[in-house]
């Protein structure tokens, strides 16, 4: 019929045109086949990554539906009510709320009285019988979990912002992964702060508030374990020598002469130390913490510290020197109870250790 109307040549051209357009057909779906399975199509995925969508987007939907459900159901209560939400000062409505405001501190900022010497709390004077009272009512909660084997508690921490750098991130991953390993393995408790407890001790004094804070909330804990976040244990095996501390309450890496005699800044380091829960450290935090405000506070500890400790290069007041100053200048009220431990790194420089 179509040789009759078209002519047999013209048929056999069309005839080879339709084959020619099966091959060109079956070589295109083939390739995007291919494509699809080894690269993925861009925004259009392979398979699977279709059906995750497909998947997700029913997920969403349900997400959506419901609050949308609650927000209407909200909206026409409210309606019957308004009358007594507006004479109560409130309103639930979810079109006149403003989230920005749960942001905002609406108080006024208190600002602290420099005349007044900064301290972390309320006096406490008490301590050790508050805490034996505790003890003797929490019987389940020993302060020694064996014979010479003290409850610890590991405290560490970091900024709560991320580091400029996705490696410091990174390394105090691998820090903090480093510690919670040695607890398990040593049976000590951590802690891990990324809250500033106390806008004027901030930085190197960020840590004195959250120590006292700590050993006041966990009067279960026998010693509380400092450690910086850029610390890290390079023994994992190594166990404190416990019994060589029980007559002493503060734990540091240091040197009697250097403290006591020369007045080094770097005669001790704290960056790890071990402070006991007792009165006498909730005192020591008392005498510590005044250099620690920012600001002139802070400034004019720092030129102190410069003129009194040797070799103190010029810069604001740090805990650590402050502790050097303490200890030298009252040894008679503080050192016969901190131990300066040079047996062992209880903290060192990397570059000294490896």
């Amino acid at each position: 019929m179509m040789e009759r109307c078209l002519g047999a040549n013209r048929c056999r051209r069309i005839q080879r045109a339709l084959r020619h357009l099966k091959v060109t057909v079956m070589c295109l779906v083939l390739t995007v086949v291919v494509l699809r399975c080894t690269i993925g199509a861009g925004k259009f995925g392979t398979p699977e990554q279709d059906l995750d969508e497909i998947r997700q987007h029913i997920y969403t939907s349900r997400k959506r539906v419901e609050p949308h459900r609650v927000l209407e159901e909200i909206q026409t209560g409210g309606d019957s009510s308004s009358s007594s939400s507006s004479s109560g000062g409130g309103s639930n409505n979810y079109e006149t709320f403003d989230i920005n405001k749960i942001f905002v501190d609406e108080g006024e900022e208190e600002k602290p009285d420099p005349n007044k010497p900064y301290t972390l709390g309320p006096k406490i004077s008490d301590w050790d019988e508050q805490r034996s009272d505790w003890l003797a009512k929490n019987p389940t909660f020993p302060n020694f979990i064996g014979p010479n084997k003290p409850r610890v508690l590991l405290v560490t921490g970091s900024a709560p912002k991320p580091c400029e750098n996705p490696v410091g991130d990174h390394y105090l991953l691998k820090s903090i992964k480093n510690k919670i390993d040695y607890c398990r393995l040593h049976g000590i408790e951590i802690f891990y702060n990324m809250a500033l407890l106390d806008a004027e001790m901030a930085g190197f004094w960020a840590k004195l508030p959250l120590i006292r804070k700590l050993l006041l909330s966990h009067p279960e804990i026998e010693f509380l374990w400092w450690m910086d976040s850029d610390a890290m244990f390079t023994d994992m095996a190594f166990e404190l020598p416990w019994e060589r501390y029980k007559d002493y309450n503060l734990v540091m890496h240091g040197w009697n002469e250097m403290v006591y005699d020369e007045k080094n800044w770097i005669g001790l380091n704290t960056g790890s130390f071990l402070l006991r829960n007792n009165q006498w450290a909730l005192d020591l935090l008392d005498t510590w913490a005044p250099m620690g405000p920012k600001g002139k506070i802070r400034e004019e500890a720092g030129k102190v510290l410069t003129r009194e400790l040797k070799g103190r290069p010029v810069f604001e007041a740090d805990d650590q020197s402050a502790m050097v100053y303490l200890l030298a200048t009252q040894r008679d009220t503080w050192g016969n109870k901190v131990y300066l431990e040079n047996g062992y790194y209880l903290h060192g420089y990397w570059g000294i250790l490896v």
